[in-house]
């Protein structure tokens, strides 16, 4: 993790806010975005973009940024209304529930890969942020670790889905499974199922 531009921002600013979301390409569930401050200057070796972590690993620095975090927040937008304004327009949303939970506000946010309409703050959209940014890449395992621990509450009530196995991304199993017994209600209807 290289943290270039948190080392840079931090020289003008104390409260660095990093953005990222889990569940933008899932059939199933919601999708969950966290917003979160670090300290100044803090660096942990392993905190790196969640898709590239193992699950032991992303719940253990999932603990270790929710301990030393100055601020962290989460915004979760449910299927239905996914469908009603789109997966964008939706991760958006969520980012901005997460930033506006924030407490202390932040001074700049850092974002991977989008700008976010009506939100007060100065704000850096970047690219493969989550590779570049221990900021953006804490939020990417906040939000995963969040939304995999809300996929296998589902799994709970929806057992024959098998959200424990793919927390709703297009698996052959999932595919399968809904190919079985239909959609159930925390299926995206605007995506492509099957």
């Amino acid at each position: 993790m290289k943290a270039l531009p948190d080392k840079r921002l931090w020289k003008k600013h104390n409260l660095l806010a990093g953005v990222d979301e889990a569940g933008r390409g899932p059939l199933a569930g919601p999708v969950v975005a966290s917003a979160v401050i670090l300290p100044k200057n803090f660096y942990h070796p392993e905190i790196d973009d969640s898709k590239k972590l193992s699950v032991v690993k992303r719940e253990k620095l999932y603990k270790i940024i929710t301990k030393v975090a100055l601020s962290y927040s989460f915004g979760i937008v449910e299927p239905a209304i996914i469908d009603k304004i789109n997966i964008l327009n939706a991760t958006k949303l969520a980012m901005q529930e997460a930033i506006n939970s924030l407490n202390p506000e932040p001074e700049i946010i850092l974002i991977d890969a989008l700008k976010i309409a009506d939100i007060p703050y100065q704000q850096i959209a970047l690219v493969k942020g989550d590779t570049l940014s221990l900021s953006i890449a804490s939020a990417s395992i906040l939000a995963k670790v969040k939304r995999d621990g809300i996929m296998l509450k589902y799994h709970e009530v929806y057992p024959h889905y098998q959200f424990n196995k793919h927390k709703g991304y297009p698996t052959k199993l999932h595919r399968q499974c809904i190919k079985e017994h239909g959609p159930c209600p925390i299926h995206r209807k605007t995506f492509r199922l099957l």
